[in-house]
């Protein structure tokens, strides 16, 4: 991160703007003229919070470099990972649309950086250019599915198919390594029970059971997949 807070916040408002996967890109040059000139730029190291549950949105956050956890607090103080969120994608968007306060919060689960557009901003660029409310509308729908499904993943699934659709949906969402088997994040056994809703020693031992059977290898928080086909498998049998 100290590379990163060496960064203008002009270079990295322009990287989110003009990124190919921004929805940004679709403003006119003086729409995003406007939009950098008025995006706040702040700096995450692990483990810290960027928005909490029950606070009101303070603008159109969207990850600039990072990795995110988007969660709620349950009974006893557990938690429920609902989503993941990789750059360029926002974060806490529906409540700020909603005019509601976060009923999630939001936590760097690596250093990571992000810029944030006010209220009155993004809504003037929405109602002055309709393919940018068309990408924002897109983006809330996909989501919407997702939630959708993960809500039946999540009650109708057992736990060896709830582990393996979270493992596959870490791999879809970051990635892997260069050895094309390594799924690029690194979570604490607890945050992969939180995601895959079990307790932490169950997720643990489902893990070991996987890796027994030659799905994936364990290396500390690494996780490779060895056998994309059997967990997909696993995944979808439930």
């Amino acid at each position: 991160m100290i590379e990163n807070e060496r960064k203008s916040r002009e270079t990295i408002c322009g990287e989110v703007i003009n990124n190919p996967n921004s929805v940004f890109n679709v403003l006119t040059p003086s729409e995003k003229e406007e939009l950098k000139s008025n995006m706040t730029c702040s700096f995450f190291k692990k483990g810290e919070y960027i928005y909490k549950e029950g606070e009101r949105p303070i603008g159109l956050i969207c990850l600039s470099e990072g990795k995110v956890k988007i969660f709620k607090e349950g009974v006893g103080g557990r938690e429920q990972i609902v989503r993941m969120a990789k750059p360029i994608g926002f974060i806490g968007y529906r409540a700020l649309f909603a005019e509601e306060n976060n009923i999630a919060s939001a936590v760097a689960i690596e250093d990571s950086i992000t810029c944030t557009v006010s209220y009155d901003l993004i809504l003037k660029l929405l109602r002055s250019n309709a393919e940018l409310a068309l990408c924002i509308i897109r983006s809330l729908s996909t989501e919407l599915g997702f939630s959708n499904n993960r809500t039946i993943t999540l009650t109708q699934k057992h736990i060896r198919g709830r582990l393996a659709e979270s493992l596959l949906f870490l791999r879809d969402t970051y990635g892997f390594e260069e050895d094309e088997a390594t799924i690029k994040v690194y979570l604490s056994r607890e945050d992969i029970a939180n995601l895959s809703n079990m307790t932490t020693s169950n997720a643990i031992r489902t893990l070991s059971t996987f890796a027994s059977e030659g799905v994936i290898a364990i290396d500390g928080r690494k996780i490779k997949i060895l056998d994309k086909v059997r967990l997909d498998r696993i995944s979808k049998l439930g």
